[in-house]
């Protein structure tokens, strides 16, 4: 069983981008968030990284006090207010704060990604010293890391849990099964590589047990970040694929 794994990868950085994810998955309007519906798909991600007995960073469990408050405050029946006071009171909102939160974020995190695109078409520019050589080209790193994020793939593996519903039944005795990460690296890069297609994400998973089920996550991980896999999604809800990186460079 791995315990104490903190996840930590580029597309994963924190409880704001988490809210923004389920905020573009679900198409919720920023500036008139549905706080229930909203708490319940972020419990639910923590719930299920819970279960999974990964690390969850304070900041995390902070939203979602926030977001309980909130949804506490929307539920409570509105006050009756003196005439002077309606115009007022009407214009407080308990999703203001953290609707402004969420605009600003957005905002650099739109930034950032403009950058960082502006930065990956820069290196593809090569420039020579002014003398006469042979030209050889010069072969260009593919830093496609595919378009699913982290809170993708937890959301494919909670499905993938409902649906098969991996609970050991009371009659059977499962032996414990403690793989090395590596090890589990090793044959998860080697069925990569081995569908030329790329892999359902679900096939990664035969053995149902939650030590496995937690080092074979973790694996995939720890490729993606080292840049050996990557996962792509067609569409919000639908079907996970991991391919190799070696095989996008190629294409």
């Amino acid at each position: 069983m791995i315990q104490g794994y903190e996840v930590k990868l580029e597309t994963f950085e924190g409880p704001l981008d988490l809210l923004l994810h389920l905020i573009n998955q679900y198409e919720i309007d920023i500036y008139d968030i549905p706080v229930a519906q909203i708490t319940q798909q972020y419990m639910d991600y923590i719930h299920t990284m819970q279960h999974l007995e990964l690390n969850i960073a304070s900041e995390y469990l902070v939203m979602a006090s926030t977001l309980l408050a909130i949804k506490s405050q929307m539920l409570l029946p509105k006050q009756e207010f003196e005439e002077e006071e309606m115009d007022e009171a009407y214009t407080e909102d308990p999703r203001e704060e953290l609707m402004q939160r969420l605009i600003e974020y957005r905002k650099y995190k739109e930034a950032a990604e403009a950058l960082k695109e502006k930065e990956a078409k820069e290196q593809q520019v090569y420039t020579r010293s002014p003398v006469i050589f042979d030209f050889k080209d010069i072969p260009i790193e593919n830093t496609n890391a595919g378009n699913a994020s982290i809170f993708d793939m937890i959301h494919a593996l909670k499905k993938l849990m409902q649906r098969n519903q991996w609970k050991e039944p009371q009659d059977t005795v499962i032996e414990r099964m403690d793989i090395p990460i590596e090890k589990r690296m090793d044959e998860v890069l080697q069925q990569v590589r081995n569908s030329k297609d790329g892999i359902a994400f679900h096939a990664l998973f035969p053995v149902p047990t939650k030590s496995y089920i937690v080092t074979t996550f973790v694996a995939i991980l720890e490729l993606m970040k080292k840049r050996e896999v990557y996962a792509m999604q067609e569409q919000h809800f639908e079907e996970l694929y991991v391919y190799n990186m070696e095989e996008s460079s190629w294409s």
